[in-house]
C-alpha cells in the first residue's frame, strides 16, 4: 500500500513539472509572438520579426499541459455537488468517486491506444505540422504516454481507495 502511494505521489510531481514546463513554454510564445507583433507594429514594418508557428506551438502546449494537469490532479477531479450529496453515507460517496476513477481510467487507457495507433500511422505516412513541419509522431507518443499516466494515477487510486474500503476508511483520508 506504501509503494502504491509513492508511486501515485511521484507520478503527480512528475504530472505536475510536465505541465509547468508547458504552460512556461506556453505563455513564453505567446509573450513572445505579442512582444514582435507589437515591435512590427511600432517600428511601422522595418523590424520584421515573428514567431513562425505559434498558434500550433501553443495548441501541442496546451494539450500536454492540460492532458500532465489532469493526471497530476486526478484525486482531486472529481466536483461534488453538496446538495446531492451531502445526506448520502462515506462509504456511498466513496464508492462512487472509485466509480469516476475507474472511468477516468477507462478514458486514459482508450486515449493512450488512441494516440498510440495516431502516432505509429502519422510515423508511416510522414505527417508533419503544417507550420513548423515537426514530425507528428512523437506528439501523438508524448500525449498518450501522459494519457497512460492518467490511467496509472486513476488506478492507483481506485485500488488505494478499495484498500482502505475494505480497512474502514476512504481513499482520501490522508
Amino acid at each position: 500500500m506504501q509503494l502504491l502511494t509513492t508511486t501515485s505521489h511521484w507520478l503527480a510531481r512528475l504530472g505536475q513539472l510536465v505541465a509547468g514546463i508547458a504552460l512556461l513554454a506556453l505563455m513564453s510564445v505567446t509573450m513572445a509572438d505579442v512582444l514582435t507583433r507589437l515591435l512590427f507594429r511600432l517600428t511601422a514594418g522595418s523590424v520584421n520579426w515573428s514567431v513562425s508557428g505559434s498558434v500550433e506551438l501553443v495548441s501541442y502546449l496546451m494539450m500536454f499541459a492540460l492532458l500532465a494537469a489532469m493526471a497530476a490532479n486526478i484525486e482531486k477531479s472529481q466536483v461534488v455537488v453538496e446538495a446531492f450529496s451531502h445526506r448520502l453515507p462515506e462509504a456511498f460517496k466513496q464508492r462512487l468517486g472509485g466509480i469516476y476513477l475507474i472511468g477516468f481510467c477507462v478514458l486514459g487507457v482508450l486515449m493512450t491506444l488512441g494516440l498510440w495507433q495516431e502516432a505509429a500511422s502519422a510515423a508511416r505516412r510522414g505527417q508533419v505540422t503544417q507550420d513548423l513541419r515537426i514530425p507528428m509522431g512523437p506528439i501523438y507518443q508524448f500525449g498518450a504516454v501522459l494519457c497512460a499516466l492518467l490511467a496509472a494515477r486513476s488506478l492507483i487510486h481506485v485500488l488505494l481507495g478499495s484498500l482502505f474500503a475494505t480497512e474502514g476508511g476512504g481513499a482520501n483520508e490522508q
